[in-house]
């Protein structure tokens, strides 16, 4: 479950996130019956109408980096997003943004080679430039060096790497906030825990062989 409170339909006084809810889960309540069109429980959506203000402001950022108006290729986008998600470890990005990836008609083979696009040929120049870029974003903190963005603005003006930068730094945050309030398919255990040694192991030094 999520880590902090879900609001239910009942509780819900603005109209901006009434709406919302309605646009989503119909006239259900989404706390007591969980679930979206793309398979998710929901809850990112709950989660966030704690802070109406602060759910209104994301479904903004949804909306613009949709709008006709934004000059990078949606494919592109999706690719940073779909990385970004991958690179911050967050399951629900990443998924989510596979969807969208195929919602656009990419292949299977190229969705499922994001993970590897370092050593993959599924992908173009422009394509390898932007995945680069994006690493250089998330996994770099935005560390880029001088040879990943000449080769990014071999393709790309700087209207669309402005966009392109922002829309994957918007996507690594929504990474991060999933993952530490345990949303939606980020909702699991720890990966990194201690194994437990057999009872008969003795508590020293695991290399001393003179014991």
């Amino acid at each position: 479950m999520p880590r902090l409170r879900q609001v239910p339909r009942a509780e819900v006084t603005a109209p901006a996130v009434l709406k919302l809810y309605d646009q989503l889960f119909g006239d259900r309540d989404p706390v007591a019956e969980p679930g979206t069109a793309t398979g998710t429980r929901g809850d990112w959506w709950t989660v966030f109408a704690n802070s109406p203000d602060v759910l209104v402001h994301a479904a903004r950022g949804f909306a613009l980096y949709r709008d006709p108006a934004r000059k990078l290729d949606p494919v592109l986008r999706e690719l940073a997003q779909t990385r970004a998600g991958w690179a911050r470890g967050s399951q629900f990005v990443f998924s989510q943004h596979c969807k969208s990836l195929r919602g656009l008609g990419v292949s299977e083979a190229r969705i499922a080679a994001v993970p590897d696009w370092t050593v993959s040929d599924a992908f173009d120049g422009r394509e390898r430039a932007v995945l680069a870029y994006a690493d250089a974003l998330v996994l770099d903190g935005g560390r880029v060096s001088d040879g990943v963005f000449v080769a990014l603005k071999a393709f790309l003006d700087d209207e669309q790497i402005l966009e392109l930068t922002y829309i994957t730094c918007l996507y690594e945050m929504h990474a991060v906030m999933s993952r530490a309030l345990r949303l939606e398919f980020d909702d699991r255990p720890e990966p990194v825990i201690e194994v437990a040694a057999p009872k008969s192991f003795a508590a020293r030094d695991f290399m001393d062989t003179e014991r």
